[in-house]
Protein backbone atom coordinates (compact mmCIF):
# COMPACT_ATOMS: atom_id res chain seq x y z
CA UNK A 1 0.00 0.00 0.00
CA UNK A 2 2.90 2.36 0.78
CA UNK A 3 4.32 1.76 -2.68
CA UNK A 4 1.05 2.81 -4.28
CA UNK A 5 0.86 5.94 -2.11
CA UNK A 6 4.48 6.84 -2.86
CA UNK A 7 3.92 6.29 -6.58
CA UNK A 8 0.80 8.46 -6.54
CA UNK A 9 2.68 11.20 -4.70
CA UNK A 10 5.59 11.07 -7.17
CA UNK A 11 3.19 11.16 -10.13
CA UNK A 12 1.30 14.11 -8.64
CA UNK A 13 4.49 16.06 -8.00
CA UNK A 14 5.79 15.46 -11.51
CA UNK A 15 2.43 16.50 -12.99
CA UNK A 16 2.46 19.64 -10.88
CA UNK A 17 5.99 20.48 -12.02
CA UNK A 18 4.97 20.01 -15.66
CA UNK A 19 2.10 22.48 -15.23
CA UNK A 20 4.25 25.37 -14.08
CA UNK A 21 4.10 28.39 -16.33
CA UNK A 22 6.95 30.64 -17.27
CA UNK A 23 10.58 29.82 -17.50
CA UNK A 24 13.06 28.83 -14.86
CA UNK A 25 13.48 31.06 -11.86
CA UNK A 26 16.87 32.73 -11.48
CA UNK A 27 18.46 34.34 -8.45
CA UNK A 28 18.98 38.04 -9.00
CA UNK A 29 19.74 39.90 -5.78
CA UNK A 30 19.47 39.66 -2.02
CA UNK A 31 17.32 42.27 -0.30
CA UNK A 32 16.76 43.10 3.37
CA UNK A 33 13.56 41.06 3.66
CA UNK A 34 14.65 38.15 1.52
CA UNK A 35 15.92 37.02 -1.85
CA UNK A 36 14.41 38.22 -5.10
CA UNK A 37 13.84 35.83 -7.94
CA UNK A 38 13.00 36.73 -11.53
CA UNK A 39 11.38 34.79 -14.31
CA UNK A 40 13.65 33.72 -17.13
CA UNK A 41 13.17 32.14 -20.53
CA UNK A 42 10.06 31.95 -22.75
CA UNK A 43 9.61 35.72 -22.66
CA UNK A 44 7.57 35.73 -19.44
CA UNK A 45 7.83 38.66 -17.06
CA UNK A 46 6.09 39.91 -13.95
CA UNK A 47 2.99 42.09 -14.44
CA UNK A 48 3.61 45.81 -15.04
CA UNK A 49 7.38 45.45 -14.80
CA UNK A 50 7.38 44.51 -11.10
CA UNK A 51 9.92 41.99 -9.91
CA UNK A 52 8.25 39.18 -7.91
CA UNK A 53 9.74 38.28 -4.55
CA UNK A 54 9.54 35.10 -2.55
CA UNK A 55 7.02 35.12 0.27
CA UNK A 56 9.39 33.80 2.91
CA UNK A 57 12.33 35.20 4.80
CA UNK A 58 15.45 34.90 2.68
CA UNK A 59 17.74 34.40 5.66
CA UNK A 60 15.61 31.51 6.95
CA UNK A 61 15.55 30.06 3.43
CA UNK A 62 19.33 30.19 2.98
CA UNK A 63 19.95 28.98 6.54
CA UNK A 64 17.64 26.02 5.98
CA UNK A 65 19.50 24.97 2.85
CA UNK A 66 22.88 25.44 4.57
CA UNK A 67 21.86 23.56 7.73
CA UNK A 68 20.42 20.59 5.82
CA UNK A 69 23.18 20.52 3.18
CA UNK A 70 24.44 17.15 4.48
CA UNK A 71 21.12 15.53 3.51
CA UNK A 72 20.11 14.90 -0.12
CA UNK A 73 17.57 17.47 -1.28
CA UNK A 74 14.31 16.10 -2.72
CA UNK A 75 12.40 19.35 -3.23
CA UNK A 76 12.81 23.06 -2.53
CA UNK A 77 10.10 25.65 -3.17
CA UNK A 78 11.29 29.21 -2.42
CA UNK A 79 7.87 30.69 -3.16
CA UNK A 80 5.95 28.35 -0.85
CA UNK A 81 8.77 28.12 1.68
CA UNK A 82 9.03 24.33 1.78
CA UNK A 83 12.24 22.29 1.80
CA UNK A 84 11.97 18.49 1.67
CA UNK A 85 15.01 16.26 1.99
CA UNK A 86 15.36 12.73 0.78
CA UNK A 87 16.24 9.91 3.16
CA UNK A 88 19.65 10.26 4.82
CA UNK A 89 21.50 7.31 6.33
CA UNK A 90 24.29 8.09 8.77
CA UNK A 91 27.25 5.83 7.87
CA UNK A 92 27.79 5.20 11.60
CA UNK A 93 24.20 3.92 12.02
CA UNK A 94 23.21 2.14 8.79
CA UNK A 95 20.08 0.62 10.36
CA UNK A 96 18.23 3.95 10.63
CA UNK A 97 17.48 6.78 8.26
CA UNK A 98 15.99 10.27 8.53
CA UNK A 99 14.06 12.67 6.35
CA UNK A 100 13.19 16.33 7.09
CA UNK A 101 10.53 18.74 5.92
CA UNK A 102 10.98 22.42 6.77
CA UNK A 103 8.17 24.94 6.41
CA UNK A 104 9.07 28.64 6.43
CA UNK A 105 5.89 30.36 7.50
CA UNK A 106 6.72 34.07 7.50
CA UNK A 107 8.58 36.74 5.59
CA UNK A 108 10.06 38.01 8.86
CA UNK A 109 13.01 36.49 10.70
CA UNK A 110 11.10 35.12 13.70
CA UNK A 111 11.39 31.95 15.76
CA UNK A 112 7.75 31.08 15.11
CA UNK A 113 8.22 31.55 11.37
CA UNK A 114 9.72 28.09 11.04
CA UNK A 115 8.39 24.55 11.45
CA UNK A 116 10.50 21.39 11.15
CA UNK A 117 9.20 17.84 10.84
CA UNK A 118 11.62 14.91 11.17
CA UNK A 119 10.75 11.40 10.03
CA UNK A 120 12.69 8.33 11.10
CA UNK A 121 12.71 4.78 9.84
CA UNK A 122 14.59 1.74 11.11
CA UNK A 123 15.50 -1.42 9.26
CA UNK A 124 13.35 -4.41 10.19
CA UNK A 125 14.49 -8.03 10.27
CA UNK A 126 13.53 -8.60 6.62
CA UNK A 127 15.71 -5.74 5.38
CA UNK A 128 12.83 -3.30 4.80
CA UNK A 129 12.21 0.02 6.48
CA UNK A 130 9.53 0.70 9.11
CA UNK A 131 8.49 4.01 10.65
CA UNK A 132 9.84 4.80 14.10
CA UNK A 133 9.40 7.78 16.39
CA UNK A 134 12.20 10.32 16.29
CA UNK A 135 13.37 12.12 19.41
CA UNK A 136 11.20 15.21 19.90
CA UNK A 137 14.30 17.26 20.66
CA UNK A 138 15.64 16.58 17.16
CA UNK A 139 13.11 18.92 15.54
CA UNK A 140 13.82 21.64 18.09
CA UNK A 141 17.57 21.26 17.60
CA UNK A 142 17.25 21.62 13.83
CA UNK A 143 14.98 24.67 14.22
CA UNK A 144 17.50 26.27 16.58
CA UNK A 145 20.38 25.54 14.21
CA UNK A 146 18.48 27.12 11.29
CA UNK A 147 17.55 30.19 13.36
CA UNK A 148 21.13 30.63 14.57
CA UNK A 149 22.45 30.39 11.00
CA UNK A 150 19.79 32.85 9.76
CA UNK A 151 20.80 35.39 12.41
CA UNK A 152 24.46 34.98 11.42
CA UNK A 153 23.59 35.53 7.76
CA UNK A 154 21.60 38.65 8.59
CA UNK A 155 24.40 40.08 10.75
CA UNK A 156 27.02 39.38 8.09
CA UNK A 157 24.81 41.09 5.50
CA UNK A 158 24.36 44.18 7.69
CA UNK A 159 28.10 44.48 8.42
CA UNK A 160 28.93 44.34 4.76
Amino acid sequence: MRGVAAGALALSLSALAACSSGGPKTFQTQEEGGFRFGFGGRGKSAPSGEQPTIGVNGYLWRATLDTLAFMPLASADPYGGVVITDWYINPEKPDERFKCTVYILDARLRADGLNVAVFKQVRDGAGGWVDAPSAGQTETDIENAILTKARQLKLSNIRG
